[in-house]
């Protein structure tokens, strides 16, 4: 699908309005059926927190766009025919990615390769190595732009082909500075692919919405040495999650910093040692990934949810026979004897409102009750 520029920027308005999170922006589009009639829509729904929802501003979204056009870059918008088929498998998929370098790197079949940040020299010598055999493979090596494995692998991969960057900022925002020279050298020969609008600054909360485009890119990701609790191990269980396959380096029981990699290996990782290790495991498509993820017990007394005698009827009907276990879609069309239409109107208005999460697996869950 071609988009025009209005549409166009009607569909980064859209993405980049407060609020409007991945899920949402992909049922405002299924409601309303185009970007410009999702944008009008938008001012009429349903407060949350008694804050009305505002389109972002036409301006300012109109900048960006010209702004990325002027780094040599363009957007990619799910669901047009250029947007990476595989990434757009996530139930929250970005809705928009800038991308500066070659866009078509990200239709072809890549690997994710990804590690600690306070890797070991050997770390970044088996990341470099690794990379350089699967990029001369014909595959396309991808990583987070990081310090430690992720620079290694980037390096490799462009000593015998190409590479992707996912940043966790804006692309006019180089993290972390001292690879400025590298984010520049992949945009020539690679891509680097931002989610973020330009000028954010990359903090804590970006990079968890940065590790699941890697992972969902990526046919499968390898683990170059990573620590228990960290960002890497992070990237393994989204990817698991996508039902992509995953891989890990064995590294020394004596290194916490190979602790959480051969804890992946124990319970079932593919052991790499050589690029044929990943090259002979790695599937054509995704995997069916499981649905379900055990509730998570909350660490505070939940506060109490909104009063069910305040909602329209139909809606307070839904929002009853949803508690803090996800609960699947499916199930609640046969309990509460609505339409799909009305019930998937229902959720995403109180996923709106703050009172509904959306989760992976076409599940809902009570906001605040986990």
């Amino acid at each position: 699908m071609t988009r025009n520029a209005a549409e166009a920027l009607a569909l980064l308005r859209l993405a980049r309005t407060e609020g409007i999170g991945p899920i949402a922006f992909q049922k405002l589009l299924a409601r309303h059926g185009s970007g410009a009639a999702a944008l009008a829509a938008v001012p009429g729904l349903p407060a949350r927190g008694g804050t009305p929802y505002r389109p972002a501003p036409e301006a300012a979204v109109a900048r960006e766009m010209a702004a990325v056009a002027e780094m040599g870059g363009r957007f990619l918008f799910l669901g047009d025919e250029d947007y990476p088929p595989l990434l757009a498998l996530l139930p929250d998929a970005p809705p928009a990615l800038a991308v500066v370098g070659d866009p078509a790197l990200l239709l072809a079949p890549q690997v994710a390769l990804v590690g600690a940040r306070n890797s070991s020299g050997l770390g970044r010598r088996m990341a470099e190595e690794l990379a350089e055999a699967l990029a001369a493979a014909g595959i396309t090596v991808t990583s987070g732009l990081a310090r430690g494995i992720d620079g290694a692998a980037h390096r490799g991969a462009l000593r015998a082909g190409a590479t992707i960057a996912v940043i966790p900022g804006g692309l006019d925002v180089p993290y972390p500075p001292e690879h400025l020279e590298l984010q520049g050298l992949i945009a020539e020969r690679g891509a680097v692919v931002a989610e973020a609008p330009l000028g954010t600054a990359p903090i804590a909360r970006h990079f968890p919405r940065r590790n699941r485009i890697i992972a969902g890119l990526s046919l499968g990701v390898v683990v170059v040495e990573a620590a228990y609790r960290s960002g890497t191990l992070m990237t393994a269980r989204l990817a698991l999650e996508a039902g992509r396959e995953v891989f890990a380096v064995p590294g020394s029981p004596l290194d916490p910093r190979c602790a959480g990699s051969n804890d992946l290996l124990r319970q079932g990782a593919h052991l790499v040692e050589r690029a044929e290790d990943v090259l002979e495991n790695l599937p054509e498509a995704p995997r069916a990934a499981p649905l379900f993820r055990p509730a998570r017990a909350p660490a505070h007394p939940a506060a109490p949810g909104p009063d069910p005698a305040a909602l329209p009827a139909e809606m307070a009907q839904v929002l009853d026979l949803i508690g803090a276990a996800p609960v699947v879609v499916d199930e609640l069309l046969r309990r509460c004897h609505l339409s799909p239409a009305a019930v998937q109107a229902i959720l995403l208005d109180l996923e709106l409102e703050g009172r509904i999460e959306a989760l992976p697996g076409n599940r809902v869950v009570r906001s605040g009750l986990r």
